[in-house]
């Protein structure tokens, strides 16, 4: 982190792009409905271990909260009130992702880790609401740091994204592409293309040298402008054959960091120029950038921690045996994108060890159906169901009630599989960071 000096100008647009994506994007989670689907309708929530404290509110509540993230993305896109709508629009973003992990997506873990680098940098002090309110916070040099640690996020996020690929599945048996692409046959022009082993092939290896060597072009100014071309290419082609949402055009925005100051200022002479009666003009005079050595101690020490755990999470599966896709131990906020088709189906039973009597339970009673489609193929939230099965038969007068499970899961293309030993009383299992023993080893055969 060097103090060398560089234009504000890439911070700028990087919180109008930040800011203007993350309201589109809050507008259409409430256009489709997903703060009732996701957060009001279920009874039962799957939250991150650790945080069993995070818990949804009321129906009002929830809508008050996304009414917040809206308001909040506005003030950061036009540069109002920037450090409280920053902040607040992180606490309320990464809140709602803890409520439940059903609905882990990698986009949304890449959106709070933003959103903390963007609570660390003076984004506010050039073109901004915040400069015409207070003139003498403009400036126009920043440490070239604040705007490193972005490229440095991007580049991590890519690479561990590319590395994650460098294994059997993808590179040699093409998986789980050669099942997602034939699928695609009905598009029209290339349905039929997609059908052909070679393409998914291509696809595979492509996709794994993209994510590796992306963000060192994107670094170097001499590949710069092919590479963002690729970028936008590349993502704008997924976020087509695969529906995945924002992602591609966050990807798209985000990357823009890594060109030069001149190219971000000519964006923000076009944003002059139509906006309603070219209203934003910046001060004549810009004041020099000073923080305090505490506050800068302090930024530093936050920002070490940070990418200190940034580069250890990836690797965490390493500490695990079998296979990281069947037990998926490790495989969360690791930068793991579309690297398998996974699939199962789970029936749950409940014995009264006092009686002997032993039940069925319908999931349906309890989950949603995308709930239900989650759990059947990931551990802690299967255990996590047991540990709710069993609070609630309790309550119907069970007094230990002992809950198992018969799984089976398909893992690219492996055929269905038996999951969990089904001789296991799930509800004495405890959650921890140990490996979990009565997860079935993996065999191919």
């Amino acid at each position: 982190m060097t103090e060398t000096k560089k234009h504000i100008a890439p911070l700028a647009v990087l919180r109008i792009a930040f800011g203007a994506v993350m309201l589109v994007s809050t507008i259409r989670f409430l256009w489709r409905g997903w703060v009732d689907a996701f957060y009001i309708k279920p009874q039962f929530h799957f939250t991150f271990y650790g945080f069993d404290w995070v818990k949804p509110l009321s129906a009002a509540g929830m809508y008050t909260l996304f009414a917040l993230l809206v308001i909040s993305a506005v003030f950061v896109t036009i540069g109002l009130f920037y450090r409280i709508a920053i902040i607040t629009f992180f606490l309320c973003f990464t809140y709602v992702e803890l409520i439940d992990k059903t609905t882990y997506l990698n986009h949304y873990y890449f959106i709070s880790v933003m959103a903390f680098l963007m609570i660390l940098v003076p984004a506010h002090r050039y073109f901004s609401i915040d400069v015409l309110r207070k003139p003498g916070i403009f400036i126009t040099q920043v440490p070239g740091w604040t705007i490193d640690i972005f490229k440095l996020q991007l580049v991590l996020v890519y690479f561990f994204a590319g590395l994650s690929k460098l294994n059997y599945d993808w590179l040699v048996a093409a998986m789980p592409l050669r099942i997602w692409l034939p699928a695609l046959n009905h598009l029209p022009l290339i349905g039929t293309l997609l059908t052909k082993l070679w393409v998914a092939y291509a696809f595979s290896w492509f996709g794994a040298l993209f994510d590796l060597f992306i963000g060192f072009l994107l670094l170097n100014a001499k590949t710069r402008k092919p590479a963002y071309l690729l970028v936008i290419i590349f993502h704008l082609s997924t976020g087509w054959l695969f529906k995945i949402g924002m992602f591609p055009y966050i990807m798209i925005l985000m990357t823009i960091i890594f060109f030069s100051e001149k190219t971000h200022l000519r964006i923000i002479g076009y944003l002059k120029n139509i906006l309603p009666g070219n209203k934003i003009v910046s001060p004549v005079t810009s004041h020099p950038y000073t923080i305090s050595i505490p506050r800068r101690k302090l930024i530093y020490a936050l920002l070490i921690i940070h990418f200190t755990i940034q580069l250890a999470l990836p690797f965490r599966y390493l500490w695990y045996p079998d296979k990281l896709y069947w037990t998926e131990e490790g495989y969360r906020f690791s930068w793991r994108v579309m690297l398998m088709e996974k699939g199962g189906t789970i029936f749950f039973y409940v014995k009264d060890p006092k009686t002997g009597s032993r039940s069925e339970v319908i999931n349906s009673q309890y989950l949603t159906s995308l709930q239900e489609i989650m759990m059947s193929t990931q551990p802690d939230m299967i255990l996590q169901y047991a540990h709710f099965l069993a609070k609630e038969y309790k309550k119907k007068g069970i007094k230990d009630p002992v809950v198992t499970a018969d799984s089976y899961v398909t893992l690219n293309g492996s055929g269905s599989k038996m999951y969990i030993d089904n001789t296991v009383n799930l509800a004495k299992e405890q959650e921890n960071f140990d490996h979990k023993k009565w997860i079935l080893p993996f065999n191919k055969k």
